[in-house]
């Protein structure tokens, strides 16, 4: 069984146990429970629901797992033959969490 759910903007296709790094979550504590009402399609044993928009009555409920930062994506810019050269580094901020269950 899996579920395609939109957390904080993303779309991600979810299981039972998986664990999904997603942007930061300022207002979850660690340990606590969530639970994510936009479920755009649930496959249960085969069988397909596609919402519209989303799937009335499912919810997908996850465990905050911890906050951490990314790697760092390093960003160049460069015109050539004018001297011209900009580094830049980025490490977004994401929260780790484990789908805990899928109710459709």
């Amino acid at each position: 069984m899996y579920a395609i759910v939109e957390m904080l903007g993303q779309q991600f296709k979810v299981e039972v146990g998986q664990k999904v790094f997603i942007h930061r979550m300022n207002e979850a504590e660690r340990g606590s429970n969530v639970e994510f009402e936009n479920v755009l399609l649930v496959d249960k044993d085969g069988v397909i629901t596609v919402g519209t928009p989303t799937v009335s009555g499912a919810k997908v409920k996850v465990e905050v797992v911890s906050h951490l930062r990314g790697d760092k994506v390093l960003v160049f810019k460069k015109k050539r033959r004018k001297g011209y050269r900009k580094l830049n580094g980025h490490r977004q901020d994401l929260t780790e969490i484990i789908v805990k269950e899928i109710i459709a």
